[in-house]
């Protein structure tokens, strides 16, 4: 895939207004269509495990995510506990607001609340949840609260530069692109190579409008396929 960085300023300003220096909590975050939840073994592992683990299409959730899959789910049990258990990353799992069993997960990761520098990763969907606005809303809410609430400056989004679809799901939310750092790690005995998207706190103002405005009811039909989609609503601002 072969991608510009976008062109920004190189600044030496002086940062007036200082991050929060605050922490994202371990608590639920709920909008229109999706509830995140503090990640729990206890309470998700069962459905987690079901969601990414139950057939052929399910396992390919774990080609480019660093870790899995698990052989049982007591391994995976275990590995959710590490991840609850973390100080540097938060885990969320994704319920449907509908209703129905969690089937999906996202974290905050690389978090640097003085400088207001964050991360959104492990993010996978099960089949229930890919292509839907309950996915995209998911995201939007992770971002929204650490950018709005806690006033960080930045947003990140890295991924495996050979996974195409992570990287058209960065592009279409809105991330700007960066480069790539080669050689940047060793994951599964493989080379990854590292690509990098971000959004910027004077950017984010706009962002949110079209998500907000992607996001209600009205924008989608009867089956939930959106009217207007969110990467032509994005596509107009890219170039600006």
């Amino acid at each position: 895939m072969s991608e510009v960085p976008f062109p920004r300023a190189v600044t030496g300003a002086r940062v007036d207004r200082l991050p929060s220096a605050m922490v994202p909590a371990r608590a639920t975050m709920a909008g229109r269509y999706v509830r995140l939840e503090p990640l729990s073994a206890e309470q998700h592992a069962a459905e987690l495990h079901r969601a990414s683990h139950g057939d052929e299409e399910a396992l390919r959730i774990w080609t480019y995510l660093p870790t899995g899959p698990w052989p049982s789910l007591e391994a995976y049990t275990a590995a959710l506990r590490e991840q609850s258990a973390a100080f540097d990353r938060i885990f969320y799992a994704l319920r449907p607001v509908e209703g129905g069993p969690v089937a999906g997960q996202a974290s905050y990761l690389d978090i640097h609340p003085q400088n207001g520098v964050i991360e959104i990763g492990s993010i996978w969907f099960g089949s229930t949840l890919r292509r839907t606005r309950a996915a995209t809303e998911a995201l939007f809410l992770l971002i929204r609260y650490a950018m709005d609430d806690l006033g960080y400056r930045r947003m990140q989004w890295r991924c495996n530069a050979e996974n195409t679809a992570s990287r058209n799901a960065a592009r279409r939310l809105g991330f700007r692109f960066e480069g790539i750092f080669y050689r940047h790690m060793i994951y599964k005995g493989k080379n990854r190579d590292t690509a990098w998207y971000s959004i910027l706190d004077e950017e984010w103002p706009e962002l949110r409008a079209i998500f907000e405005q992607w996001l209600q009811p009205e924008n989608f039909d009867a089956r939930g396929t959106a009217k207007i989609p969110l990467s032509q609503m994005i596509q107009r601002r890219k170039t600006r």
